[in-house]
């Protein structure tokens, strides 16, 4: 089925918009409204061009050498030095739906007609996209500040017919002969084209947007996780009442607490210790807290979305075609995005962090409630899920050293002319890896949960935990049995989460989760 076109125009593109560009290979168009704006740019950059008087970007050098006025019969060389140069990175390569996010981000800045690029090149870097063609880029070589200097310069690279890229099957080649291949044909950088390509930060912006997009699905599959286990061990849903969570209004807890309630609605496991004698006083922290962290964790969420948010409103270059002037700025600073992805990187660990506590909860007899001991056949023939915990632990773990913070650090560079850089790439590289940790800390969840929920028969548990349990068995994890090999099983529910489809076997029951 044919992918809808996403249309780049004036404003800023949408979350939706890159999910479909960087993830589902979604074509590109440039709208008219955004060739307007390029023209007219355009001729603001050649008027001064053109001028005596030295223009920076456009007749002078670059950084700590910007004070050197470069003829005009040597600025086209300028121009393809200076994507040269800068396409410096190293190490692997990144990942393409991260190169997508990168060249569509750009893209939308040089449609806002500030940058003076021409439509040729915009056009290009778009048509780049509609075939499919993703430029080389490493995870090394970005400070955050000029924005993502090195991987840009990659894709800038690209259009100038240079270096390599890999072709819409994956295929590395050098980037000429994929152009040619499509049909395309490389361009020649005019003035200040080169700056306009790589003075941004769109490869953290694109980073951001995409773990946010990850972190909303996450985030209430680990609302399902929790009411399995707190179901699974006993607990009571009366803690997530709402008239609780409007005692303390935030909105995050709200919207957990209430999808606690939805989620254990129903519950022959939680009717059957409704009676009067039940012994029990309070649930642990791990259990009766859930919608505290997890809503503190949607609120942090929502907040690094409104930041985003303004970023992708913004045209980030230096310098900009204000008018009919070109103006030189700092916008190209990543700090904004830098403090959020590493808030980010906090909130992940602390959600992977009382997973992993409600699933320990489950293997010790003496906390269980009635549990065999690590939810074993045959404890001490059999070890149950002993291991599967330990993989949580190290990855918990993984996942406090990733939440320490990238954005407090800087390191000068340019002969000390940019001595504060904010290292939003470096954070957002990061935050990719703890977005994958808390994938997997919350499969284990759901697996280990699912056991236990079937080791409560004859008690049933609610329509839509149940619902769960049976998407997993769907997949071929088995239930409760003697030990067998266990990580192809946690891999199959990891791939469950990770597609959302755990998500969506709860919501077939109860509709849409908040």
């Amino acid at each position: 089925m044919a992918l809808t076109p996403v249309s780049v125009g004036t404003g800023p593109v949408s979350f939706a918009d890159i999910v479909a560009v960087t993830r589902d290979g979604a074509p590109v168009t440039l709208s008219e409204e955004a060739v307007v704006a390029i023209d007219r740019a355009r001729a603001v950059v050649e008027e001064l061009a053109a001028a005596a008087t030295p223009a920076y970007g456009i007749s002078t050098g670059f950084g700590a050498l910007a004070t050197r006025h470069i003829p005009t019969e040597m600025r086209a060389q300028l121009q393809k030095s200076l994507v040269r140069s800068h396409a410096a990175g190293s190490g692997p390569e990144v990942e393409r739906e991260v190169t997508r996010g990168l060249m569509l981000l750009r893209l939308s800045t040089l449609a806002t007609g500030h940058t003076g690029i021409r439509r040729e090149t915009a056009q290009l870097l778009a048509d780049l996209l509609t075939h499919g063609i993703t430029p080389v880029v490493h995870e090394y070589g970005s400070l955050g500040c000029s924005g993502d200097l090195a991987p840009l310069s990659h894709c800038a690279l690209a259009l100038m017919g240079e270096g390599s890229v890999r072709d819409s099957s994956g295929t590395l080649m050098p980037a000429a002969e994929a152009l040619a291949a499509v049909g395309l044909t490389p361009v020649e950088l005019a003035a200040k084209e080169g700056l306009a390509l790589i003075n941004g930060t769109d490869g953290m912006l694109g980073m951001l947007v995409m773990a946010i997009a990850d972190l909303r699905m996450l985030l209430k599959t680990a609302d399902i996780s929790a009411a399995m286990s707190v179901e699974g061990q006993l607990g009571t849903d009366r803690v997530f009442a709402p008239e609780l969570q409007a005692i303390r209004p935030h909105p995050g807890q709200a919207l957990s607490a209430a999808n606690l309630m939805a989620l254990m609605a129903d519950s022959g496991i939680v009717a059957s210790h409704r009676t009067g004698d039940c012994n029990r006083v309070q649930d642990a922290y791990s259990l009766r807290c859930s919608p505290q962290v997890h809503g503190a964790a949607r609120d942090t969420v929502e907040y690094a979305a409104a930041v985003a948010g303004r970023e992708l409103a913004s045209a980030v270059d230096n310098p900009v075609v204000i008018d009919d002037r070109v103006e030189s700025n700092g916008n190209f600073h990543g700090a904004p995005v830098a403090y959020v992805l590493d808030f980010l990187a906090i909130v992940a660990a602390d959600v992977a962090s009382i997973s992993e506590r409600r699933t320990d909860r489950f293997l010790d007899k003496t906390r269980s409630h009635g549990l065999n001991a690590f939810l074993a056949d045959d404890p001490g023939v059999d070890s149950g899920h002993m291991i599967a915990q330990y993989t949580q632990a190290a990855i918990v773990s993984e996942l406090k050293r990733l939440a320490n913070p990238a954005s407090v650090d800087s390191i000068p560079s340019s002969a000390m002319q940019e001595d504060h850089v904010s290292m939003g790439w470096s954070a957002a590289r990061k935050l990719r890896r703890s977005v994958d940790g808390l994938t997997r800390v919350v499969a284990i969840e759901v697996l280990t949960a699912a056991r236990a929920l079937d080791m409560r028969a004859p008690l049933t548990p609610s329509p839509a935990t149940a619902a769960v349990v049976r998407a997993l068995r769907d997949a071929g994890i088995q239930g409760p049995g003697p030990d067998r090999h266990l990580s192809p099983e946690i891999e199959a529910a990891v791939s469950l989460v990770a597609s959302g489809a755990v998500l969506a076997a709860a919501e077939s029951v109860i509709g849409e989760l908040a």
